[in-house]
């Protein structure tokens, strides 16, 4: 069974969006370089908003790449999916994508794409894992991997730390509750305004 990876784009003090959910600049650093992420040869969905494509700086593109092409699914919120159409079933790595929610999926909503709803944190990552067989179980930060990660399922926490300060808004680690210690990080790559971190989780 693959690993699970909590991961997110962060700003210094800690937030994955602001009070609205906006990510503002934190992925600014997804459009502004020269190397081109295309992960699994197929068309996705285009994430820049003026069909420019994900381009990232040469420092980041290996890691970027490779991390997106180790993951087998996704498994996010229910507002991240709405805020986001569910990126239009086409995500932007994996071939599955489990979706945190009460809710069932959308009556229509894009029948080929291989996107479940489950409800419970830790029944949607038992559900991608079995969706990802050996390959990487990625969990979105937020409140949905907040509890994963508060359950012991969570083996790496992954972090590309944006130069900005929000002030307030939506945690990394959602409400977490408790003192969890994790490893030295493993990785660090400094890339054009932002910084690649790598935690094991210490057991």
């Amino acid at each position: 069974m693959g690993k699970v990876i909590m991961h997110s784009v962060v700003s210094v003090d800690g937030f994955i969006a602001d009070d609205k959910g906006e990510v503002g600049p934190l992925h600014d650093w997804y459009f502004s370089g020269d190397v081109p992420i295309v992960v699994g040869g197929g068309e996705q969905y285009d994430h820049s908003g003026d069909s420019s494509g994900i381009k990232v700086s040469r420092a980041s593109a290996e890691y970027v790449r490779s991390t997106w092409e180790s993951i087998g699914s996704i498994v996010m919120g229910r507002n991240l999916f709405d805020q986001v159409n569910g990126w239009e079933g086409k995500p932007p790595a994996g071939d599955h994508v489990v979706v945190v929610s009460h809710r069932p999926k959308p009556e229509g909503w894009h029948p080929e794409a291989s996107c479940h709803f489950v409800d419970g944190a830790t029944a949607a990552l038992d559900k991608a894992r079995e969706l990802a067989g050996e390959r990487i179980v990625a969990v979105n930060a937020g409140d949905a991997g907040a509890q994963i990660l508060a359950a012991g399922l969570v083996d790496e926490v992954a972090m590309d730390v944006v130069p900005v300060v929000f002030g307030s808004g939506r945690r990394y680690f959602g409400g977490i509750q408790g003192q969890h210690l994790l490893e030295d990080p493993h990785v660090v790559i400094q890339g054009d305004r932002v910084l690649h971190l790598r935690f094991k989780v210490r057991r």
